[in-house]
């Protein structure tokens, strides 16, 4: 297995699962270095019994379990992090299965991101394939029509005419040019620059917005549970938690909140006022302040969060899917007749 493959994080499901099976031998009073022993035993595949041996070989010259975790380079930092005051603190069994909690949430989510704009791609691409079907296809055949007819036309037919010789001709450009925009998006969605674009580009669009915000706000809960029912103080549960979210707009509400805690304010209403949490949970947050719960309390909305973003994507893709219909059907019906009619007028003089 090579070095860069190994630097590639695991995704949010295997993560879980490693922390779950991690969870359930520390439960059953194994040590460490015998549970990746199991696992390494037990693994899938070569690429996961690499990771594991990696794991194992390191922890057998440090004896810390993070800093084998740290070395094969494929674990996120949250959850290195965790896995170090977890081992700190003698509760790591505690620890990797809340981690498994937090890793399954976050792949359910992730997953239902994905797929809610899976659908709405796929609609966008066959429009464009649509269109540039009857631009480069269609099109040059009604135009061959007109010129046996010895009729010009002008105005739009003309211009979408022109457009779709010069597209026909150029295709090999046009082709080179799509593959160039795809690839530089694809580089971009994998920077850290790039994904900070994308997310202000989200928040400039009602749907997307509403949908960002809350997503940040439930990864920000979820792992403010994790940190909190973990023993971390306030300032360091903020600075974890708030990392898992690279929103600019969260990030801007969380520096508000830590100047709020810096200044002598109390956890819950910094959270308030600086708009991270609001409505009927800036409530929750009070009540399990008040009440020394706040971690369960933290789990709670980070459910209701996970709950609201799923009703809120399949209401954004019941919209979406007839208006991209409707948009196509419109676009299609308007570029046909745009050169039909004026067919229908010279066939009308014969």
């Amino acid at each position: 297995m090579t070095k860069e493959t190994q630097k590639k994080t695991l995704s949010n499901t295997e993560v879980a699962s490693f922390c779950s099976q991690m969870g359930m031998i520390l439960h059953a009073g194994i040590p460490a270095i015998e549970g990746i022993t199991i696992m390494k035993e037990d693994a899938a595949s070569s690429q996961e019994e690499a990771i594991l041996r990696d794991i194992y070989d390191t922890f057998m010259e440090t004896g810390t379990f993070h800093e084998a975790l740290k070395s094969s380079g494929v674990f996120p930092s949250y959850c290195l992090h965790m896995v170090q005051l977890g081992e700190q603190s003698g509760r790591l069994d505690e620890v990797m299965h809340a981690l498994s909690d937090y890793y399954e949430r976050e792949a359910d989510l992730s997953s239902a991101i994905r797929h809610a704009v899976t659908y709405p791609m796929i609609m966008v691409v066959m429009m464009l394939a649509i269109i540039l079907l009857l631009l480069t296809r269609v099109l040059p055949v009604f135009h061959q029509v007109f010129e046996q007819f010895g009729a010009g036309v002008t105005g739009i037919p003309k211009t979408l005419m022109d457009l779709g010789t010069a597209m026909n001709r150029y295709s090999i450009g046009f082709v080179l040019l799509f593959l160039i925009l795809a690839g530089m998006f694809l580089l971009l969605s994998r920077t850290k620059k790039g994904r900070e674009l994308f997310l202000r580009a989200a928040g400039t669009f009602r749907l997307s917005r509403s949908i960002s915000e809350r997503t940040a706000a439930c990864r920000f809960a979820g792992g403010m549970a994790l940190t909190l029912s973990s023993g971390l103080s306030t300032e360091e549960s903020l600075t974890l938690a708030g990392s898992l979210s690279e929103s600019p707009v969260f990030q801007q509400k969380l520096e508000k909140c830590r100047s709020l805690t810096a200044a002598g304010q109390d956890l819950a209403s910094a959270l308030s006022e600086s708009g991270i949490f609001s409505g009927f949970y800036a409530r929750m947050v009070t009540v399990g302040y008040r009440t020394g719960s706040l971690d369960e309390m933290m789990k709670k909305i980070a459910a209701g969060y996970e709950k609201e973003i799923d009703e809120r994507l399949n209401r954004t893709i019941s919209i979406l899917e007839p208006t991209l219909v409707a948009v196509l059907a419109v676009i299609t019906g308007l570029i046909l007749l745009s050169v039909m009619l004026p067919l229908m007028g010279i066939l009308s003089g014969f």
